[in-house]
């Protein structure tokens, strides 16, 4: 099964939070920090929202910085997504 997002929106899929500080501790999941970086899964079509032309400017492949608190969290054969519009993007890492 697949997501195939609608107007502005774009599908993500977060980096895995680090399990080891830099000096080798093991976290448990609960002390681990929520990654702000993800990948970029799928893309909408982009088109008239509110009355404003969007333009699509991320691409299938970007690594992206979100608002932490941004966005859908949907589960789809096991994975975890974030479906998020893409003013909700606040940089692409590079």
């Amino acid at each position: 099964m697949t997501i195939k997002p609608l107007s502005d929106r774009v599908v993500l899929k977060a980096e895995k939070a680090e399990e080891r500080t830099a000096s080798g501790i093991v976290l448990a999941a609960a002390a681990q920090e929520k990654p702000q970086i993800a990948e970029v899964i799928e893309v909408g079509p982009g088109g008239v929202v509110d009355g404003n032309e969007v333009v699509m400017t991320v691409k299938v492949g970007d690594k992206v910085i979100t608002n932490s608190y941004a966005g859908t969290k949907v589960k789809l054969d096991g994975e975890e997504y974030t479906i998020v519009r893409q003013s909700d993007i606040l940089a692409i890492v590079e």
